[in-house]
């Protein structure tokens, strides 16, 4: 009965070690090879746009957020091409001009961001 579960034991031994081995290799590599001098640039902020410390009520510039929203409507969009591209063959000419329409739509709507200036970091 229980060598049934056996299979499943495994998986999960496995996925476990997949999961925890990459952590206490770097770990260790890090304490063996690795150096610990910090300097301005390492510890100023990253990818926040503004500092991490400071008062939680000061203004921000939305334009961060903005750009951020907009690469990951793109982003999230180019994502569409991967199956399509898989299954291009059986979808034939009417999935390929309907995949078309689609990036048309999405130029078109890049270009009215680029316009607008909403890509634009001053």
């Amino acid at each position: 009965m229980l060598e049934n579960y056996f299979p499943i034991l495994i998986f999960i031994i496995v996925g476990a070690a997949i999961g925890v081995l990459p952590i206490i290799g770097t770990k260790v590599l890090s304490m063996v090879l690795g150096h610990d001098r910090p300097y301005a640039q390492k510890l100023s902020p990253y990818e926040c746009g503004f500092e991490a410390f400071e008062d939680a009520r000061m203004k921000f510039d939305v334009r961060y957020y903005l750009v951020a929203i907009l690469f990951i409507l793109f982003d999230l969009e180019i994502a569409f091409l991967f199956p399509w591209a898989i299954v291009l063959q059986e979808l034939g000419w009417p999935g390929f001009w309907a995949m078309m329409v689609f990036l048309g739509i999405l130029v078109i709507g890049f270009v009215y961001e680029w316009k607008k200036g909403a890509l634009d970091w001053e």
